[in-house]
This record gives structure tokens, C-alpha cells and sequence, in this order.
């Protein structure tokens, strides 16, 4: 596997001696909204140079950090399910060889091809879902593979009581009610009940996916996405929900729906950088312990 051209800051081991491994979805075909996210994943390593490897917040530096940078698949945009086989592969190959799959997104249907290959590896997987709308959608407009269904077509593979869903704050009311029927563990608004679903996964030892739609946060932290929704949560409150997270026997895991196009401040391409830079320190943490 080749190093990208232009990683992402600090992250410039080589995939022999690489624990983590990024990986970009650079796809977007099934965006409902605004589309522009599959120029997340090149947007966030170029970027990424207006940070510090050092994060004062961890009091860790990615430079500590054995992570492997493979660059962007190249994907077939007018065929989801392809998209998805070549983000599973390319997901299975990390894991086969032993290293931590990190998914950059990429709408949010990227996310099903990781929890196939995660899946598969590990049975009795649980997910945690950060994101403000619930993706519980059985089909949209007729279409069963599309970001508006990713967390029904995990909930396919996993089964009730496997997916714990924060800060939803949108969807269809037929989505929540299948939320408060027992299919997901549903904390609506906020991180409200994250404490206690650590706490219950950290106990059983669970292997967890982590999946970060970074529409989570505010649109006033982070206008650049494709379906911003008020009343999301602050950065600080991510990082500290992420930070708690990593806690867990953390298995896989993603961030996703920057698109950097519909911000031309730049601020949430850089919010998205700073994200990935303390969920990465954070992964690390976990696996040293």
C-alpha cells in the first residue's frame, strides 16, 4: 500500500510500521441535500498544515503516532454499492493485517462499507453514532443505499440494542419511532446517556465502531455540510465525548459530511482537521493502554 502524496499533518509512518491507517471515500452520489463531500478527505489533509501536530488538550502530539496515510480510493460515483465493496476491501485489508482502520468520509453512507468489513471481523459489534439526524430511513425516495439510510442498513447486520445514536435532532417520525421501539439506543439532542452506555460497553468489553457525522455539531461551529441542523452541540463538547469514547475497545471507526465548498471562511475545514487530530490522539491513547 502507497503513502498518499499529501498526508495528513503528522501522519507520515509507513504502512509496515503504521497502528492506524487512514483512508479516504471521497463519494457523494446519494446526497439529498447539498452535495460537496466527496472533497472532504483532500480538503482535511490539505488543510491540516494550519495546525500543530500538538494537541494542548491531550497533552499528546501526532508525531508519537504510528498512522499510515493511503490517500483517497477512487471510487464509481454513479454505483453506490460498488463504492461501498471498495471501501469494505479496502477496510478488510487494515484489519487482515492487524492495524486500525480510520475512515474519512465522504457522505455518510461510506460508513456501511467499514461496518461490513468491521462486522466481519467482529460479530458482536456495537456502534456508536454521533450525528444530528437518525439515518434510520428504510429507503429514501425508493432507494435503500443512501446516506438518509445508513444506520437501518448497519442496524440490517447488527440487530436491535447495537447502535447508541447522539444528538439526533432530525428525521422522519417513522425513524425515532423505530428508534423508541428497542431498534437503537436513541439520546436525542445531546450527549446526554453517553456516560452510562460507556460505562455498560466498557464492562462487556464490546468491540465498538465509532462513526462521527460532523453535522453533530452546530452549523454556527460548522456550516460546511451538507444538511446543517440547528441546535447542535459545541466543538468542546465533541471533543470531550470523543476523548470518553476512545475509552472503549474501539474497533473502527470514521469521520464524515465535511463539505468544504459550502464554507468559504474555511473555519469548518479547519474544525474538521481538529476533530480528526483529537480522535486520532485519542485512538492512540487507547491502543497503548
Amino acid at each position: 500500500m502507497e503513502r498518499n502524496v499529501e498526508n495528513f499533518i503528522g501522519c507520515d509512518s509507513d504502512y509496515e510500521s503504521a497502528d492506524i491507517v487512514l483512508y479516504g471515500a471521497p463519494f457523494d452520489s446519494t446526497t439529498s441535500f447539498r452535495p460537496g463531500a466527496r472533497f472532504g478527505p483532500s480538503a482535511m489533509r490539505h488543510e491540516s498544515f494550519g495546525l500543530e501536530t500538538y494537541s494542548p488538550y491531550q497533552d499528546a502530539d501526532l508525531t508519537d503516532c504510528a498512522v499510515f496515510d493511503s490517500g483517497d480510493l477512487e471510487l464509481c460515483f454513479g454505483d453506490p454499492q460498488k463504492a461501498l465493496s471498495a471501501i469494505r476491501d479496502r477496510a478488510a485489508r487494515i484489519l487482515k493485517d492487524g492495524r486500525f482502520p480510520l475512515l474519512l468520509g465522504g457522505e455518510h453512507l461510506v460508513t456501511l462499507g467499514a461496518v461490513q468489513a468491521v462486522c466481519g471481523k467482529y460479530p458482536d459489534l456495537h456502534i456508536i453514532h454521533f450525528d444530528a439526524h437518525a439515518d434510520l430511513r428504510d429507503d429514501y425516495l425508493d432507494v435503500r443505499l443512501s446516506h438518509a439510510c445508513v444506520m437501518r442498513r448497519c442496524h440490517d447486520l447488527l440487530g436491535d440494542g447495537r447502535i447508541h445514536q447522539f444528538c439526533i435532532r432530525s428525521g422522519d417520525r417513522s425513524e425515532f419511532r423505530f428508534a423508541q421501539s428497542g431498534h437503537t439506543d436513541m439520546h436525542p439532542f445531546d450527549f446526554d446517556g453517553l456516560e452510562k452506555t460507556v460505562e455498560r460497553l466498557r464492562r462487556d468489553n464490546a468491540p465498538v465502531y465509532l462513526t462521527i457525522d460532523l453535522d453533530c455539531l452546530d452549523p454556527s461551529v460548522f456550516p460546511g455540510t451538507g444538511t446543517p441542523e440547528a441546535g447542535g452541540v459545541t466543538f468542546l463538547q465533541l471533543l470531550a465525548s470523543v476523548r470518553l469514547a476512545c475509552t472503549l475497545n474501539i474497533v473502527g471507526a470514521d469521520v464524515n459530511e465535511l463539505a468544504p465548498m459550502l464554507d468559504n471562511s474555511g473555519m469548518s475545514t479547519a474544525v474538521a482537521c481538529k476533530v480528526l487530530r483529537e480522535l486520532i490522539l485519542s485512538l492512540n491513547e487507547r491502543r497503548k493502554s
